[in-house]
C-alpha cells in the first residue's frame, strides 16, 4: 500500500501499463505533474541558477548526490543545516540517488562484497575517474571498490578515507539528507558487460533492494527501487517481477544512458516498463536526449533526470526548436536575436546571441548562468507541451514533427 504522502494518480484516463500518460506524484513538498523533468543538483545546487529562478521557469523537482554530498559537507552537516531543503533554500520536491553510481563510476578505486562497497581517493590516483549525476560512480571504476553482498569498500575522492557503503548506510543517509524520495542501492553494469557479469548485478541489486526497504522506516520519505538487467531481456523481466512484488511505492529503469545506444535504450524501456505496476510511477534515469524522451514517454515512463541542459548550457550549447546551437560560434558575433524568438525566459528577454557569445569569449560567468536558465526552460516547456498533447490525443503526431524539426540539421 502506498501512502497518500507519494500517491501516483493517473489525470484524464486510467492508469495504462504502457503508453503516453498524465499523473501527478504527490509529496510532502509538493506535487509534480507528470510527465516531468527533473534537473540534477549534484551538490546541493543546479549549477549556476537561484532556486527561486528555477520556481520561476518551471522545475517541479530536482535531484541531488547522495555520494558527493555525504562526503562534502556530510549527511551530519547537511541534517544539522536543516537539512537539504533547507541548506538548498528549495521547498519543492527533492530526490536523492543511492550514491550507488558515484561508487561504481569510480572503478579502480573500489571494491564490492555483499555487505557494500569500500573505495580510496581517486585524486590520489592516476588511472581514470568518471564523476555524473546518480549513484553510479561507485560501480564504474571497478578497480576502485570491492562488492561483496554485505555492500561496496571504496575510498572517497576528496581525502581518500575508507568508506563502506552497504544497503542499510545508502538508506541512512539518504534519511539524513531529508530527501522526498530515496533510491535504493544497485548496481550498475557498464555497456557492453558479460551475460554472468549482468547476472550478478541483478542479484545484488534485488538483494540490497530487499534490506534497504528493511532498512527504510520513515513515514515522510518514499524508497524506490531500481531495474536492472543490462540488455538482457530475460534478466530484465527477473528483476522487474521481484521487485514488483517488494511492492515499493515507486521504480526507476536504471542501467541505460552508459554507451548502450538509441536503440538498445528503447528495447530495455520497452521490455521493462510495461512489467511495472501501473499505479506507480516510473523514472528513467540519466536520459535526457529528446528522441529518448519522446520515445520512453510513448512507452509510459513519468520522470527524467540528466545534466544535459546545465553542462550545455555551461559549454556555451543552447536548445532551441531547431536542434542545439554553439554560440561560441563566430556567426553569432553580431546577432541580435534572442536564443529563441518565442522563449519567454529570463535569458532570451534581455540578452542576444551576440551578447551571449561575447560574455563566453571574455570568459565571464553570467554566459554559463544565463544559458543554463535558458537550456532549463527549454525543457520546462518541452514537458509542458508534452503533457498537453497527451491531454488532447495528439502526441505521436505532434511529437514526430517536433523531432523531425529538431534532428533536421542533425
Amino acid at each position: 500500500m502506498v501512502s497518500d504522502l507519494f500517491a501516483w494518480q493517473p489525470v484524464g484516463v486510467a492508469a495504462r501499463a504502457d503508453g503516453p500518460r498524465l499523473g501527478r506524484l504527490s509529496t510532502p513538498h509538493g506535487t509534480v505533474e507528470t510527465p516531468a523533468f527533473i534537473p540534477v543538483g549534484t551538490k546541493a545546487t543546479v549549477k549556476g541558477v537561484l532556486p527561486h529562478t528555477l520556481r520561476r521557469i518551471g522545475v517541479q523537482m530536482v535531484l541531488a548526490n547522495t555520494y558527493h554530498l555525504a562526503i562534502r559537507p556530510g549527511a551530519d552537516v547537511v541534517r544539522a543545516l536543516g537539512g537539504l531543503h533547507a541548506m538548498m533554500a528549495w521547498d519543492g520536491p527533492i530526490l536523492t540517488d543511492s550514491g550507488g553510481f558515484q561508487v561504481f563510476s569510480l572503478a579502480a578505486l573500489r571494491k564490492v562484497t555483499d555487505d557494500g562497497v569500500t573505495f580510496r581517493n581517486p585524486m590520489a590516483w592516476d588511472g581514470p575517474i568518471l564523476t555524473d549525476s546518480g549513484g553510479f560512480q561507485v560501480f564504474s571504476l571497478a578497480a576502485l571498490r570491492k562488492v561483496t553482498d554485505d555492500g561496496v569498500t571504496f575510498r572517497n575522492h576528496i581525502d581518500g578515507a575508507e568508506m563502506v557503503l552497504t544497503p542499510e548506510s545508502a538508506v541512512a543517509m539518504q534519511n539524513g539528507l531529508g530527501a522526498d524520495i530515496l533510491m535504493a542501492l544497485d548496481i550498475c553494469p557498464p555497456y557492453p558487460s558479460p551475460r554472468d557479469e549482468v547476472a550478478e548485478a541483478v542479484r545484488l541489486t534485488l538483494a540490497w533492494a530487499g534490506r534497504c526497504r528493511a532498512a527504510h522506516t520513515r513515514d515522510d520519505q518514499a524508497l524506490w527501487a531500481i531495474v536492472q538487467g543490462g540488455v538482457e531481456r530475460d534478466l530484465r523481466r527477473r528483476c522487474a517481477e521481484r521487485l514488483v512484488a517488494m511492492d515499493f511505492p515507486g521504480y526507476a529503469i536504471g542501467g541505460v544512458s552508459v554507451g548502450e545506444g538509441h536503440e538498445h535504450l528503447r528495447d530495455v524501456v520497452g521490455w521493462t516498463a510495461p512489467l511495472l505496476p501501473a499505479d506507480r510511477p516510473r523514472y528513467l534515469m540519466g536520459v535526457g536526449e529528446c528522441r529518448d524522451i519522446v520515445a520512453a514517454i510513448a512507452q509510459g515512463v513519468d520522470l527524467f533526470d540528466c545534466v544535459l541542459p546545465t553542462r550545455n548550457g555551461r559549454n556555451a550549447s543552447a536548445y532551441t526548436a531547431d536542434g542545439l546551437i554553439r554560440l561560441r560560434n563566430e556567426r553569432f558575433r553580431t546577432d541580435c536575436r534572442p536564443i529563441e524568438e518565442d522563449c519567454d525566459c529570463p535569458t532570451c528577454r534581455s540578452w542576444s546571441r551576440g551578447a551571449l557569445r561575447h560574455l563566453f569569449a571574455a570568459g565571464e560567468m553570467l554566459g554559463p548562468v544565463l544559458v543554463s536558465i535558458h537550456n532549463l526552460r527549454f525543457y520546462a516547456r518541452l514537458f509542458g507541451r508534452l503533457r498537453a498533447w497527451i491531454g488532447a490525443g495528439r502526441f505521436e503526431a505532434e511529437t514526430q514533427a517536433l523531432l523531425d524539426r529538431y534532428y533536421r540539421n542533425h
